[in-house]
């Protein structure tokens, strides 16, 4: 199975095939709304703008699974993203990030580039992975990694065929 055998939802609940985003580099992003590290949407969103037209693809994850704090609806969270931090990436449905009822993307991303120590969990909002033009995942970032310091690996991969 690769990445582009799997869907998910939108936040506006249309079912979106990965496949659409063959031969672009993505930005994979487990978020939550009351969470310390929720001001990194600014950030998400300026690689967005600043990569964009060069084949970024910024997809943005909601998840519940650390200390509650994503608890609202899809439309809520859709509205918050928009109004605090003008969010115009593709922002998806909420899933799980961990457990046996991970979405399929999860369980592939976290397979492909595990943690710390080999680690498959996802430790925390904000884990981010990097995947190349070709559908393999080049990195995965902490939750602590600010998207700018992502943007040099962002552009070697943008420069890479």
């Amino acid at each position: 199975m690769s990445l582009y055998d799997l869907e998910a939802l939108s936040i506006d609940q249309h079912t979106v095939p990965l496949s659409r985003y063959k031969g672009q580099v993505m930005l994979i992003v487990n978020t939550a709304s009351a969470c310390g590290f929720t001001p990194q949407f600014a950030g998400l969103e300026k690689l967005h703008q600043s990569y964009g037209d060069q084949g970024l693809v910024v997809l943005g994850f909601p998840c519940n699974q650390f200390a509650n704090q994503d608890p609202a609806d899809d439309a809520q969270i859709a509205s918050f993203c928009q109004k605090n931090y003008g969010v115009s990436f593709q922002m998806m449905g909420k899933v799980k990030v961990n457990g046996s009822d991970a979405h399929p993307l999860y369980q592939w991303l976290t397979a492909e580039a595990p943690g710390i120590l080999g680690s498959k969990a996802i430790k925390w909002n904000f884990t981010k992975f990097l995947v190349g033009r070709n559908g393999q995942v080049l990195k995965r970032y902490a939750p602590q990694d600010a998207p700018a310091k992502i943007a040099q690996d962002i552009e070697a991969a943008l420069a890479s065929a």
